[in-house]
C-alpha cells in the first residue's frame, strides 16, 4: 500500500509553490450542527480541524508545476474522510471557476470517501455543482488532470476524479464508486483498486509518488495547444525504402509483411516524447490501438494509431475520446491507419462494433482542429476508413486501402479463392491507384 499523504504533503510533492485562494462565502445560512442540525456535527468538525490543521476537507489555490501555472484542488482525507459537504463544494467550484478564468489547467489531488452524511442531500447535491463546473471548464478548452490517491471513492471519484481529461492514480490506492463499507461481502476486492481501474481503461496511468511531479509536468506540457488556430500535423515520412507496388496483390502482400514498419516505429520517429491515454472509459481497452499526445518540434500533436490487428470496439471508442479531447484543447490530430478490418467476432458485436465505428466517424467529421491521416499498412474496409481524415489522408508505398480484403471480395462475388490476386487488381487498392482515385492526397517517401 502506498503511503497515505496529507493534502499539503502531496501539494508540496508536485508543485513549486502554493498560494491558497480566499475562502468562498458560504452558500447557505449557517446553522448549528449544519443544514440538518445533526447533533455533534460541529464538534466533529472541530476535532477534524484540530487533527489536520485545516478548515475543510478541500484545499484550493494557485500553484506552479515546474514553472507552469495551475490551479490545485486537493482533498484532505484526515478531515472527515475527505468528504464532500457544502463548504467543500464551494471550494471545488471556486477552483474550477478560477482555472477557467485564468485559463490555466486544473490539477485535482483526490482522496475522499464520498459525500458527508451529516449534511444529507445537501452534500450529495455538490456533485451536481461539480458536474456543472466540469462542463464549463471543458467548454472553455481548459484541461483537467486528476491524481487519485488512497482512497478515492464515492461521488468524489465519480465527478472530480473520473470526470478529468487525464486520470493518474497512485499504485495500490482504493479507487471505486463503492466505498469499502458499502460493497457486497462477496465482492472481489481487486476490482476496487487503482490497478483494476487501469486494467479496464478508467485510469490512464499508474504513477509512483516520486514520479508524480515529472509526470504531471509532462502532461501539462502536452495538453497545451498552440496560440491561435492550429496548423495540420505533417504526415510522417515513410520508414521503408520501397517503390510503389506493380500489382494489387503485390500491394496486399507487402502490407501484410511482418517486416514492414508498424505504427509504433512511426510514432517513435515522429515524436520526441509522448504519453498515452488508456481505455474508452466504458470498461474497454484495445491493446491494438495506441492513443495519446506527443511533442513534435516543440508542438503538441494528438495521435490515434492502429497496430495492424483487428480493431475492437474499445479501440474505436478510445480513438473517439482522444479526438474529441484534442478538439476541445485546440490540438491537431494525427491518425495512423493499419488494420485488416474491425473485429467481427460475437463479442465485438455485443460490445457495439457498429456504434463504436460510427463514433469515430462522427468525431473526425465534427473536429474543428485539423486531422492528418497516414495509411501505413493495411486499410481494410470501414474499420480503417473510420480513422481517415477526409481530404487529408496520405499513404506509404507499402500500404493498400480497399473496400474489403480481396479474399473476402472474391468470396462475396462467388469466385474461387485463387482469383483473389486478380480481384485485388480490380479493386484498385494500390497507393498510386488511391491517389488517382482521389482517396489519398499523395504517397509519402522516406526522404519526405
Amino acid at each position: 500500500m502506498t503511503e497515505r499523504l496529507t493534502a499539503r504533503e502531496v501539494i508540496a510533492l508536485v508543485t513549486d509553490d502554493f498560494t491558497p485562494l480566499p475562502t468562498p462565502p458560504a452558500t447557505g445560512s449557517p446553522r448549528p450542527d449544519g443544514p440538518l442540525g445533526w447533533a455533534g456535527y460541529d464538534a466533529s468538525r472541530g476535532r477534524a480541524a484540530a487533527k489536520t490543521g485545516e478548515e475543510e476537507s478541500v484545499l484550493h489555490g494557485r500553484a506552479t508545476v515546474d514553472g507552469r501555472p495551475v490551479v490545485v484542488a486537493a482533498f484532505e482525507f484526515g478531515f472527515l474522510g475527505g468528504s464532500l459537504g457544502r463548504a467543500a463544494g464551494d471550494r471545488l467550484v471556486a477552483a474550477y471557476r478560477t482555472a477557467r478564468a485564468d485559463r490555466v489547467p486544473l490539477v485535482s489531488l483526490v482522496a475522499t470517501g464520498g459525500s458527508r452524511m451529516q449534511e444529507g442531500m445537501i452534500a450529495l447535491a455538490q456533485l451536481q455543482r461539480v458536474a456543472e463546473a466540469t462542463v464549463r471548464l471543458r467548454d472553455a478548452g481548459v484541461p483537467h488532470i486528476a491524481v487519485v490517491r488512497d482512497p478515492s471513492t464515492g461521488g468524489g471519484w465519480a465527478t472530480v476524479g473520473a470526470g478529468a481529461d487525464v486520470v493518474l492514480a497512485l499504485p495500490s490506492a482504493q479507487v471505486a464508486f463503492a466505498g469499502s463499507r458499502v460493497r457486497p461481502r462477496d465482492a472481489d476486492p481487486t476490482a476496487y483498486t487503482a490497478e483494476s481501474q487501469w486494467e479496464y481503461g478508467h485510469v490512464d496511468a499508474l504513477v509512483e509518488p516520486g514520479d508524480l511531479r515529472s509526470t504531471l509536468s509532462l502532461w501539462l506540457r502536452l495538453l497545451t495547444g498552440p496560440e491561435g488556430a492550429p496548423a495540420p500535423a505533417p504526415p510522417p515520412h515513410a520508414l521503408a525504402e520501397v517503390t510503389a507496388p506493380g500489382t494489387g496483390w503485390e500491394a496486399v502482400v507487402r502490407a501484410r509483411s511482418g517486416d514492414r514498419p508498424r505504427a509504433g516505429a512511426y510514432l517513435d520517429a515522429y515524436f520526441t516524447v509522448r504519453a498515452a491515454i488508456r481505455g474508452d472509459r466504458a470498461g474497454g481497452v484495445d491493446p491494438g490501438v495506441e492513443c495519446g499526445f506527443g511533442l513534435r518540434e516543440g508542438l503538441t500533436v494528438a495521435y490515434a494509431a492502429q497496430d495492424g490487428t483487428a480493431t475492437r470496439p474499445a479501440g474505436f471508442r478510445t480513438a473517439a475520446r482522444l479526438i474529441r479531447l484534442a478538439d476541445r484543447l485546440g490540438i491537431p490530430v494525427l491518425t495512423l491507419i493499419d488494420t485488416h478490418g474491425a473485429a467481427n467476432d460475437a463479442e465485438a458485436e455485443r460490445s457495439g462494433a457498429g456504434p463504436a465505428i460510427a463514433d469515430v466517424f462522427t468525431a473526425i467529421a465534427g473536429a474543428r482542429v485539423p486531422v492528418t491521416s497516414l495509411l501505413v499498412g493495411e486499410g481494410g474496409s470501414g474499420g480503417a476508413l473510420a480513422l481517415a481524415a477526409p481530404d487529408n489522408t496520405w499513404a506509404t508505398p507499402d500500404s493498400y486501402f480497399s473496400v474489403i480484403a480481396p479474399e473476402l471480395a472474391a468470396a462475396i462475388l462467388k469466385r474461387e479463392p485463387d482469383e483473389a490476386p486478380a480481384t485485388a487488381d480490380q479493386l484498385r487498392l494500390r497507393p498510386q491507384d488511391l491517389v488517382e482515385l482521389g482517396v489519398v492526397r499523395g504517397i509519402v517517401t522516406r526522404g519526405g
